[in-house]
């Protein structure tokens, strides 16, 4: 906590700063975002396969506008990735169990934060987050909402049955890594286990169409009502 208390010195409102907190024995970076208001709920913020990029910063910037305080922490430690192949690679290295930590980690800072109004916090996940989102807060009793978008990654397993957040899933119609069956049965998955799931599968676009660095695959009218539908649901759970 000590270490909280210093990093939020030199944290400036309204804009986004590099900031770092304990985590186990590690000290982790992240991107911390906050509102021109001063105060906010929380949102944890994970990060796609590339690593803590301007994009997932811009991303915390987005929710500090809209009256959040909002943190990415830097589950690779420093590295990113510019291709896919160097992405795969450090998605399958990662190490799941001290990412876990990570993510506990991140969720008592955030709590801890003068900042942060409530006793639980968001958190939003893109592709390999989504999934991690999701893992997070089925271990997680502190987490009240969770986000996942188009969420994946093979050496991630979630159990619903500690889940008590409810859960917004965003997906594509187009997705090749998790399509809209796979989709639909995490759907089923969790509401059997009795959690509050709301999915949209969004038609004729692709795996990481909200990514605005992706001209590839980004679709800025399916991107703008997730994003409508993510405010909404975290304001409607977080407040």
């Amino acid at each position: 906590m000590m270490a909280a208390r210093r990093t939020a010195a030199r944290e400036v409102q309204g804009v986004g700063s590099e900031i770092r907190f304990p985590s186990g024995g590690d000290e982790l970076r992240g991107w911390l975002a906050l509102p021109a208001s001063g105060r906010g709920p929380g949102v944890l913020v994970i990060q796609e396969w590339w690593g803590l990029v301007d994009h997932i910063r811009d991303v915390c910037e987005r929710f500090a506008r809209e009256g959040f305080v909002a943190l990415a922490p830097d589950l690779y430690r420093g590295e990113q990735a510019r291709d896919p192949d160097t992405a795969g690679r450090l998605m399958m290295s990662l190490e799941i169990p001290r990412a876990a930590r990570d993510l506990d980690a991140a969720v008592d800072f955030l709590l801890g934060h003068q900042a942060v109004e409530g006793g639980k916090v968001g958190v939003i996940g893109f592709c390999m987050g989504g999934q991690l989102a999701l893992a997070a807060a089925c271990r997680n009793a502190r987490i009240g909402a969770v986000a996942d978008y188009y969420g994946i990654h093979p050496n991630v397993t979630i159990d619903p049955r500690g889940l008590r957040a409810p859960v917004l899933g965003i997906f594509a119609e187009r997705d090749g890594f998790v399509p809209p069956a796979a989709a639909r049965a995490l759907q089923k998955q969790l509401e059997a286990a009795g959690v509050r799931a709301v999915f949209r599968i969004f038609n004729e676009v692709d795996h990481a169409f909200a990514n605005d660095t992706r001209p590839d695959v980004f679709n800025a009218r399916a991107a703008a009502e997730a994003w409508t539908d993510t405010l909404n649901f975290f304001r409607a759970e977080l407040a």
